[in-house]
């Protein structure tokens, strides 16, 4: 066994697959893993804010039934889930809000019953903005979570929590969910791995029918490729009623992560939409790993993709408008009481409650103006092709970003070059690969072809490897 005063700062610094290796060998027990993460939780989480509810008791239980040589592939990881829609049996679901109550489900979402079953054991629950609603994660209810790089920045979101757990080393791996890029963004902002699955990847049963006609993904955050890829396994596949589906892959995502692509065509393109700004220290990231990808061999051409559309912007806002009335409406029945509209946030309030209603034929009308737009982007986009872009437009924002009502100026920076590929349904990842000279972290994007998670989690490794990004001044 390793020293006690080892654990912390050692084992909790090492990816998921690592922890769970040390705990089949019998090196570090599982109970031991789970107390050392509590202990790093209750040490960080007083400035980052990264939990907002914790289950001790039942994560030591179930740690204590983990034994030396368990073959799961996260056997006695520790993990948090984000507080949002997820159901997590026995834990808390607060949304982020004050205005539905805290729902205890006696079930799990079927992603969090596949981490379970893989092994890992469920810490707590992680902060989210008000309903997933912003880039940042704050929200009256339980405050702003705060970026392990420097604590005056946000960590992005809406999946912050989750980002700034696994960026500060409270655990390895945590969950997220994206609409818009609220894995993505956080993943760039806090210097991890964040990957928005194909459409029809994940199961988002059972409560939940087709929130969202499919853009929402499940997925994790954490700090390497293969750990994303190991998660991917572990949460991945159908479930009776889903009503899309990504093809089974050849082989499994890990072993995609462990095994050179191939020579792949990389279009790099360092313009956003509509023309979005892009910072400098975004674009010199993309340059700077399309150049590696290069000397990997890949075939790299400068293009943009044909998502130049006028329609765009006024198609999302009313979508997303909709989208999350819907959500209202969904939570109600989840949580078992109508949302309390004294109890929202001014912003939440003036969107989803006292603005007029969207018109059920203006929302469908948004949405297949959306789903043509996807069409045109996706055309002729072969397997072995992938789009290299940075992930954000913008570096972190401070803590404190006022909270406004609808589709924001600051909502759509953040999400230019990522809310696209919700609607699409294509595979696009966030991968850290340098940090400014402020020690900020930049993350760049890859996007891969529908059903391809494969060939995109091989290239993402393989850049990984290649660039050699450590993380290096978070808190710890």
């Amino acid at each position: 066994m390793l020293p006690a005063v080892a654990l912390e700062r050692d084992v909790l610094q090492l990816t998921a697959t690592d922890q769970a290796a040390l705990v089949r060998a019998g090196e570090v027990s599982a109970r031991e893993l789970v107390e050392t993460a509590l202990a790093a939780i209750e040490r960080l989480n007083p400035r980052l804010n990264a939990f907002v509810a914790l289950g001790p008791d039942r994560a030591l239980e179930e740690a204590g039934a983990v034994s030396p040589g368990d073959p799961r592939p996260l056997c006695g990881v520790p993990v948090g889930i984000k507080d949002l829609l997820s159901a997590t049996e026995g834990l808390p679901t607060t949304e982020g809000s004050a205005g539905f109550g805290d729902w205890v489900a006696d079930h799990d979402s079927v992603h969090v019953r596949r981490l379970r079953e893989a092994g890992a054991i469920v810490v707590g629950k992680t902060n989210t903005p008000e309903l997933g609603l912003r880039p940042v994660t704050e929200n009256a209810r339980y405050g702003a979570t705060r970026n392990p790089w420097d604590p005056e920045l946000s960590p992005g979101g809406s999946s912050g929590g989750s980002a700034a757990a696994v960026a500060s080393g409270m655990v390895a791996m945590a969950d997220g969910s994206d609409l818009g890029g609220s894995i993505r963004i956080p993943a760039a902002c806090c210097g991890l791995v964040g990957l928005k699955p194909s459409l029809g990847r994940v199961s988002i049963g059972p409560d939940l029918g087709d929130v969202g006609a499919g853009t929402p993904a499940d997925c994790v955050l954490t700090r390497t490729v293969m750990d994303t890829a190991v998660a991917l396994d572990a949460i991945a596949g159908h479930e009776p009623g889903e009503r899309h589906h990504a093809p089974v892959p050849a082989t499994s995502f890990a072993d995609a992560a462990r095994t050179a692509p191939g020579r792949l065509r990389v279009r790099l393109c360092l313009e956003a939409p509509l023309g979005v700004p892009i910072d400098e220290e975004p674009r010199a990231a993309a340059a700077a790993a399309a150049r590696t990808l290069e000397s990997l061999g890949h075939e790299v051409v400068e293009g943009v993709p044909a998502w130049d559309d006028d329609t765009f912007g006024s198609s999302w806002s009313t979508f997303a408008a909709g989208t999350c009335r819907h959500l209202v409406r969904v939570l109600e029945r989840l949580h078992g009481r109508p949302v309390d509209p004294e109890k929202l946030e001014p912003a939440s309030r003036a969107w989803l409650i006292d603005a007029p209603p969207v018109a059920l034929v203006d929302y469908l009308e948004a949405a297949e103006r959306l789903w043509a737009f996807g069409r045109r982007v996706q055309t002729g986009w072969a397997a072995d092709e992938v789009l290299l872009t940075p992930t954000l437009t913008r570096l972190p924002a401070a803590v404190g970003i006022e909270a406004q009502a609808g589709v924001t100026d600051d909502a759509g920076r953040f999400s230019a070059l990522v809310r696209i590929w919700n609607v699409t349904g294509q595979p696009a990842v966030s991968l850290p690969v340098a940090e400014t000279g402020a020690g900020v972290p930049v993350g760049v994007q890859l996007v891969g072809a529908h059903g391809c998670d494969d060939v995109l989690l091989g290239v993402a490794a393989q850049l990984e490897a290649a660039a050699g990004w450590k993380p290096a001044g978070r808190i710890a």
